[in-house]
Formats: structure tokens, C-alpha cells, sequence
């Protein structure tokens, strides 16, 4: 844990001893009253926590912000809904290596029972998000939603945006050579999206031309669907110059 992330409604509260927060500090850091660490709010400011003091029960805190939150890049993936445990690591990885949004939404060739799955029925996605922003040394926790069908998340992305699928079939341009990043700016909200598991169907594929996404590719290797989002946003960074963000 290179940053623990606090709500805003946590940090007038002592830290219950079981916390995974409060035992990297007692732990990991065999942290004593006056010891500090590296904290950040959500989507907010970073700074510093100083123990206060530790009892059987809690450790308590006193907070100091200093470090004003940066920009989020305005990066969107529109993911297919996928299994779990992928979705799992997308949720880390992607916000890690720092995007606004993640939506995954159902396509043609999305298994129903995921999005039955804990990761979203209980809110279990939250902790995988803050996992990968507290890597990162980031206070950036994008919106993730995952309740919304493909052809309905198209008909809400704004006109202005660079729209971009990953597509292994019917791509001739691969992304990284992709004429539009000379029109494109780093504040250039860019949406990639990407098929589940078992790619787009036809349908699928229709819905996005009709939304204006050309399909670009990887190049001829197949990759597992979060090693292509790990890729794509590599690719994407490097060519919008936004690799501090």
C-alpha cells in the first residue's frame, strides 16, 4: 500500500484495529503514536496522517493535506462485461495506470450471470478500484458502473470525444499508428472499447460503426482482455503525452 485512500466521512473517526488501513500501519510499518504515513482523500487532496494515539480497540489519526489533486485523464473504457476475476484485475490495472471511467456493459456474447457476480451485487469492486489507485500513489478513483447495455452507454457519450473499438477482425489500423492523435490533445477525452471475452458479435459490431468507432488492433497476437486494456491505454498514454497523469 503506497497511499491509504480515506472517504471524506472517515477521517473524523478512529480507525477500527481490524482495517486493513490500521493494520498496514501496526503491521507493515510497526507504526507507534507519532508515526507518520502517506494518506490521500478520494478524489481528492494527499498529505500526511500522524498517530494519535492506539488503544485495543482503534488507532486514531490527525490529518495534514498538502498536495492539491491532480486532473483525472479523460480516458473511458467501455468494457464488455466480463468474468469476474477479469473484470477484477481491468478494475485494478485501469485505474493504476489512471482513467475517468470504466463501464462495463452488457453485449450479444455477455455470459447473463455476470453481472450477478458479488464483485457487483455487493459493492466488492470498490475495494479493487482503491487497491489500484493506492498503488498508483493516486487519489484518482474513476466512476465504474456496470448495469447498462451497449447500444444504450453509445447513446450517452458526448459528440466531441475520440472514439476508438479494439477489434481483432475487422481492424486494418492498428492503435498505436492511428491518424487521429495528431488532431488530439491530452485534454482530448478519448472512449476506447472492447468486447468481452468471446469478442463483438456482428450486431455488436454495427452498434459501434453506427456510433462512429473505427476499429483499430493490437497487432496479430490474441491477448487476454486485460492484457489488451493494459496495452491499449499504454499505447494511448504514450501517444497523448499524458503518461503523469
Amino acid at each position: 500500500m503506497n497511499l491509504a485512500l480515506f472517504s471524506p466521512d472517515e477521517i473524523s473517526h478512529p480507525l477500527p484495529r481490524s482495517d486493513r488501513r490500521a493494520r498496514h500501519v501496526l503491521d507493515v510499518l510497526h507504526g507507534t503514536v507519532g508515526t507518520q504515513f502517506d494518506v490521500g482523500l478520494v478524489n481528492g487532496p494527499r498529505g500526511k496522517a500522524t498517530v494519535q494515539s492506539i488503544d485495543a480497540e482503534a488507532i486514531s489519526l490527525a490529518f495534514e493535506w498538502t498536495v492539491p489533486p491532480p486532473a483525472a485523464d479523460p480516458i473511458t473504457l467501455l468494457i464488455g462485461l466480463s468474468r469476474p476475476q477479469t473484470a477484477r484485475d481491468i478494475l485494478r490495472e485501469a485505474t493504476t495506470l489512471g482513467v475517468s471511467a470504466i463501464h462495463f456493459v452488457a453485449t450479444e456474447k455477455t455470459e447473463p450471470g455476470y453481472a450477478h457476480s458479488t464483485l457487483w451485487r455487493d459493492g466488492e469492486w470498490q475495494r479493487h478500484v482503491l487497491a489500484g489507485a493506492e498503488q498508483a500513489f493516486s487519489t484518482q478513483v474513476p466512476t465504474v458502473t456496470a448495469d447498462s447495455k451497449l447500444a444504450a452507454a453509445l447513446t450517452t457519450l458526448p459528440p466531441e470525444v475520440l472514439r476508438l473499438a479494439l477489434d481483432n477482425y475487422e481492424a486494418t489500423a492498428p492503435l498505436a499508428g492511428y491518424a487521429g492523435w495528431r488532431d488530439a490533445s491530452p485534454a482530448t477525452p478519448v472512449v476506447l472499447a472492447f468486447g468481452p471475452e468471446r469478442g463483438w458479435s456482428p450486431r455488436d459490431r454495427q452498434e459501434l460503426k453506427t456510433a462512429d468507432f473505427p476499429f483499430v488492433h493490437l497487432g496479430s497476437r490474441v491477448y487476454r482482455l486485460e492484457t489488451a486494456v493494459i496495452a491499449a491505454l499504454t499505447l494511448v498514454k504514450s501517444a497523448r503525452g499524458t503518461w503523469s497523469a
